[in-house]
C-alpha cells in the first residue's frame, strides 16, 4: 500500500485474471476457430471452412430438435422451480405469524432447510440413477408401483416421447428447489421484520404479505435465480444422458444441445461442427441472460 494503491490492487488481481484468461477465454477462442474448421480430432492442420458449420446447422432436424426443448425448459423449469421455492422459503421463514414481537416461519424450519438441501449434494448421475427406479415401466417402478395401487396402468415415464422431457424437467426441478429455497431464505431473512410486523398490525393476512411486501423486496434474488436456472436450463446434460432412453431419445424427444454436441464430437468425430453448436449455445445462453436482466430490471428497493 506504501508504494500506491493501484499497484497493490494490480498484484492481487494478476493472477485471477491470468488463470481466467488461460483456462476461460483462450477455450472459448479456440473453440470459435475450431467452429470454422472441418477438424476431426486427429490432424494436426484442420482445413477453414469458414461458416459452412454454421449453414449445416439451419437444415439440421436434431439441432432444431434441441433448441425446441431448450425453450420447454426455460419456460417450464424456472418458473415452477421458483414458485415452489418461494413458497417453501415463504412457509419456513415468515408462516409462523408474530412471536415476542416477530415474524417466525414453521417449527423446525432449520431442520426443514436441511432437508430441502440435500439433493443440491448429491451428484448428478446419483440422482439420475435414483430416479431410473422411481421412473421405471413396470410395476417394479416406485411411481408406477403407487398407481398399481389404486388400479392405473404402469406409465412408460420415459420411454412415452410425449411425457418423457416433462418427467426429466421434474428431476431437474427437484433437485434444484433446495437450492433456491435456501437463496430466498437468506434473502427474506435480510428484510427489516419492522416492515412485517407493521403490515400484520394494520391486518395484512398471509397472502398480502407474500405478494405485496415479500415479492417486490426479493426481487433483485428472483432475478439472479431466474438466470442461473435459465443456464442450467441451457446444460440439462448429466441427467439427459443418464435418464433418457437412448441418450436423447425416444426419437429425439427428449435430446439437448450439450448432448449433442458430445455425441457429434466424440462419437462422430466431427470436432468443427460440434464447435459451431457450442458457439450457437454460447451465444443463445448469453442471450438469454442479457434479455432476462434486462426485461426484469427495475427501481431498487432501499429498505
Amino acid at each position: 500500500m506504501r508504494q500506491g494503491k493501484y499497484p497493490f490492487i494490480v498484484g492481487f488481481l494478476a493472477a485471477p485474471v491470468l488463470l481466467y484468461v488461460v483456462f476461460v477465454i483462450s477455450p472459448y477462442i479456440q473453440a470459435f476457430y475450431i467452429s470454422l474448421t472441418d477438424w476431426k480430432g486427429i490432424s494436426a492442420a484442420p482445413r477453414f471452412i469458414g461458416l459452412e458449420n454454421f449453414t449445416r446447422l439451419f437444415d439440421d432436424e436434431v439441432f432444431w430438435a434441441a433448441v425446441r426443448h431448450h425453450g420447454v425448459l426455460l419456460l417450464v423449469m424456472p418458473l415452477v422451480t421458483i414458485v415452489i421455492a418461494l413458497f417453501f422459503a415463504f412457509l419456513l421463514n415468515l408462516s409462523g405469524g408474530q412471536r415476542g414481537g416477530q415474524m417466525t416461519g414453521l417449527w423446525g424450519s432449520k431442520v426443514y432447510r436441511v432437508i430441502f438441501f440435500l439433493p443440491q449434494v448429491l451428484a448428478v448421475a446419483i440422482v439420475g440413477v435414483l430416479f431410473q427406479t422411481i421412473y421405471r415401466s413396470d410395476e417394479t417402478g416406485v411411481i408406477n408401483s403407487l398407481l398399481g395401487k389404486i388400479g392405473i396402468d404402469p406409465v412408460g415415464w420415459l420411454i412415452n416421447p410425449d411425457i418423457a422431457l416433462l418427467s426429466i424437467i421434474g428431476v431437474m426441478v427437484w433437485q434444484a428447489v433446495g437450492f433456491y429455497v435456501v437463496l430466498f431464505s437468506a434473502g427474506m431473512s435480510s428484510i427489516p421484520k419492522d416492515v412485517f410486523e407493521a403490515a400484520a398490525l394494520d391486518g395484512a393476512g398471509r397472502f398480502t404479505l407474500f405478494f405485496r411486501i415479500t415479492l417486490p423486496m426479493l426481487w433483485d434474488t428472483m432475478q439472479v435465480a431466474w438466470v442461473y436456472l435459465g443456464i442450467a436450463a441451457f446444460d440439462a446434460f448429466a441427467l439427459v444422458q443418464v435418464l433418457s432412453v437412448d441418450r436423447g431419445g425416444p426419437d429425439n424427444s427428449t435430446t439437448v444441445l450439450p448432448l449433442e454436441i458430445w455425441r457429434t464430437a466424440f462419437n462422430f468425430s466431427k470436432f468443427g461442427y460440434a464447435s459451431a453448436m457450442g458457439v450457437a449455445l454460447f451465444f443463445m445462453a448469453i442471450t438469454f441472460a442479457a434479455l432476462t436482466l434486462r426485461v426484469t430490471r427495475r427501481e431498487r428497493i432501499e429498505f
